[in-house]
């Protein structure tokens, strides 16, 4: 026991859990959920990979952009061809809230798991099919239309993935290592982001421009089928959150076995009930996907098409700020296990305030070594955001309500997030202003500020609804120790006041006495 209380000591996490009410009344050892490692490796595979191909379409999709609208829009001018573009893009941003709810509410009642592996085959169906539609000069305006139902079924889904693969991460992580565990999510969307990208620069490098304006650009989409079937595997594989096999097993104890007669989810009650961190999910989700949209899907049109900036060059300066990325990604989610979320989103959205302008300044001095300094200023702050969000939105709610609440929350933001290139586009083009985009993320920068005031710290804590989550039994008896150290100073801090309180009613009885002697008769006397 005193080695276990040594090491308690020296570790430097941070606030003790709350506690935690249990059958038996105390916090126990069996209580606490020993992680099994090689679940745990299932599952943040399984989740990041399918997040990786998400982001491998929105990366593809952002960097033949300017192909996409010849093939598909060919009478337009060349402003009008890429604003119709990223709005083909934009606009299924519109059906994500209900994709959200829909996989929400399914993710709630039959399992994270489940929802999880259809998200990937309709996202995959729907990749593969854009990489079909043949072009504008050959079936006219049914070409735009069919990539407006591709797009539309891509966010129909998009709409319960990234929700469902954090809890999914979350759920299955320690409290401890949840931050670090977490920032593998988003790790996967840089990775496929880059990796279209990647294939994008190689083909352009390979062919010429009619070639790939004539098929090359359809390859990237046809990738999305074996990536989508690794995908469904890994998903398949693994196995359900321990957190949602507790609420399964609480439900069978209540004679609640039967899936008729589960509790329904009631959107009223979250909305009203939860609607602090609702709100503070909201400003989360704004503030990284604007900033995240901003950087990696608006940039590669804006050095090209704006700064009249070499295609290759510039996705290739997008390719290495990503790559750097990768290696900050990680590092943030470790280091807010130790010091918390709150700070990081706080001290990033004030370097986005600050940074947003000086950084565009370098991006539209047009060398390359100063384009790259500003674009990965931006990608910086960007980690700040990315390295916690996935460890942080699914603690804010409850298990029984965590997917809904999530996806809801989530999807309502990203409906704004998801305009961020076409608005952006359209109004550098109407006004001719280079610095309106450093405008647009400095006012989004006030929201993120706000929303890390008002965020509750959950670093180191368990999921709200779930019991402590441990890597192993050593762990779990420190959580033990820190919790049994909680609860002694939860007394001392009582004992403390309970005498300051009773100081104050002896002062109070002694002014009382003095008003008593002064009219004898209040006391009964003659």
């Amino acid at each position: 026991m005193d080695s276990i209380n040594n090491n308690t000591a020296a570790d430097p996490t941070p606030p003790s859990p709350p506690l935690i009410p249990t059958q038996s009344g105390t916090l126990e050892l069996h209580d606490i959920t020993i992680v099994d490692k090689v679940k745990l490796r299932k599952a943040i595979s399984a989740a990041a990979l399918g997040n990786a191909m998400e982001w491998f379409d929105f990366g593809v999709y952002g960097f033949v952009a300017f192909a996409l609208g010849k093939v598909f829009f060919p009478d337009a001018s060349p402003s009008v061809q890429m604003i119709a573009a990223l709005g083909t893009f934009s606009i299924p941003f519109l059906v994500r809230p209900l994709g959200g709810l829909f996989f929400g509410v399914m993710g709630d009642k039959f399992g994270r798991q489940k929802v999880l592996s259809i998200t990937i085959i309709i996202m995959a169906a729907s990749t593969f099919c854009i990489g079909l539609i043949p072009s504008y000069a050959s079936i006219g305006i049914w070409a735009p239309i069919l990539l407006l139902l591709c797009k539309l079924a891509q966010g129909f889904s998009v709409g319960g993935e990234y929700t469902g693969a954090a809890i999914f991460v979350a759920e299955f992580a320690p409290d401890r290592k949840r931050g670090f565990l977490g920032s593998f999510l988003d790790f996967g969307s840089i990775v496929g982001f880059v990796t279209g990208a990647g294939v994008v620069v190689l083909l352009q490098s390979l062919l010429s421009e009619a070639r790939f304006l004539d098929w090359g650009w359809r390859v990237p989409f046809f990738l999305a089928a074996p990536l989508g079937l690794v995908g469904l595997y890994l998903r398949h594989a693994a196995e359900e959150t321990p957190a949602f096999q507790q609420q399964l097993d609480q439900m069978e104890k209540d004679d609640q076995e039967d899936v008729e007669n589960r509790p329904r989810i009631s959107f009223k009650e979250i909305a009203t009930r939860y609607w602090r961190p609702l709100l503070v999910s909201v400003g989360l989700v704004l503030t990284t996907n604007i900033t995240y949209y901003m950087l990696l899907t608006y940039m590669p049109s804006y050095l090209s098409h704006n700064l009249h900036y070499s295609e290759d060059h510039g996705v290739l300066i997008i390719i290495a700020v990503m790559i750097g990325m990768l290696f900050v990604q990680p590092v943030i989610g470790l280091a807010s296990d130790r010091f918390g979320r709150k700070p990081f989103v706080i001290v990033g959205s004030i370097g986005l305030l600050v940074l947003a302008i000086p950084a565009f300044r370098l991006i539209i001095n047009g060398q390359i070594a100063l384009i790259f300094v500003g674009l990965f200023m931006l990608a910086i702050v960007l980690n700040c955001f990315t390295g916690v969000m996935a460890s942080t939105l699914p603690a804010m709610f409850p298990t029984r309500i965590r997917y809904s609440a999530l996806a809801a929350s989530f999807n309502i933001a990203i409906i704004v997030a998801g305009l961020t290139p076409t608005i952006t586009a359209a109004l550098v083009d109407s006004t001719g202003s280079l610095y309106l985009p450093a405008y647009y993320l400095m006012f989004v920068a006030v929201v993120g500020i706000i929303t890390g005031i008002f965020m509750k710290e959950t670093a180191n804590r368990p999921l709200r609804g779930a019991t402590p989550a441990a890597s192993s039994k050593q762990e779990a008896k420190e959580l033990l120790i820190q919790t049994l150290d909680h609860i002694e100073q939860s007394v001392d801090d009582i004992d403390a006041e309970i005498a300051k309180l009773q100081e104050q009613i002896a002062a109070l009885e002694l002014r009382k006495q003095k008003y008593i002697d002064l009219h004898p008769r209040l006391d009964g006397g003659s």
